[in-house]
C-alpha cells in the first residue's frame, strides 16, 4: 500500500510542478526532464507525465523553438547563438522562423544592435575598435559576413540590401 502511495505522490508532484513550469513560459521536454530529475522523481514517472502533456499539446518542442527564437532574435542575437541555445536545450531543429530570415535580415539585426552599442562611425581608420566590434557582434551568434557587413556601414543609409 506504501509504494502504490509513493507512485501516486510522484505522479502528481511531477504534474503539478511541470505544469507550474509551463504556466510561467515555454518548456522544451529536455529542459523539463531535467527541472524534475533536480526534484528526485523517478525517470519513468517523468517520462509518462510529460508524454502525457505532448498527448494535450501542453508540451510542444516545436512551439518552444519558436518561441525561445523570437525572443533571442529581439534581443540582438545571431544565428549562430539561438542555434547554439536552442541545442543546448534539446532542440535538434531549424525552427521556421530562423529559417525565413535571410542573411540580409540577419545583416540588419547586427547593424541596428551595432548602432545601439556603439553608434555608426566609420572604422575604416580605427582597426582596434573596428575589432572590438566585431567581437561584440561574433559573440552575440553573428557569421563572420554578417559582421562584416554590418561593420561595413557607417550612415544608417548606407545600407543596401
Amino acid at each position: 500500500m506504501a509504494k502504490q502511495e509513493n507512485s501516486d505522490d510522484q505522479d502528481y508532484k511531477a504534474r503539478s510542478v511541470a505544469l507550474r513550469l509551463l504556466a510561467r513560459r515555454e518548456h522544451s521536454r529536455q529542459e523539463l526532464t531535467l527541472k524534475l530529475r533536480q526534484r528526485q522523481l523517478d525517470g519513468s514517472v517523468i517520462s509518462r507525465v510529460l508524454d502525457d502533456y505532448e498527448r494535450e499539446g501542453w508540451l510542444d518542442d516545436d512551439r518552444f523553438s519558436e518561441v525561445y527564437s523570437r525572443q533571442r532574435i529581439d534581443l540582438g542575437y545571431g544565428p549562430l547563438k539561438v542555434l547554439a541555445e536552442l541545442q543546448q536545450r534539446g532542440i535538434h531543429q531549424m525552427p521556421a522562423c530562423l529559417d525565413e530570415l535571410t542573411d540580409t535580415d540577419w545583416i540588419r539585426n547586427a547593424l541596428l544592435l551595432r548602432d545601439k552599442r556603439f553608434g555608426l562611425s566609420d572604422l575604416s581608420g580605427n582597426w582596434d575598435e573596428k575589432m572590438r566590434q566585431a567581437r561584440f557582434l561574433t559573440r552575440r551568434g553573428f557569421r563572420a559576413n554578417q559582421v562584416e557587413r554590418a561593420l561595413e556601414v557607417s550612415e544608417p543609409n548606407d545600407f543596401a540590401t
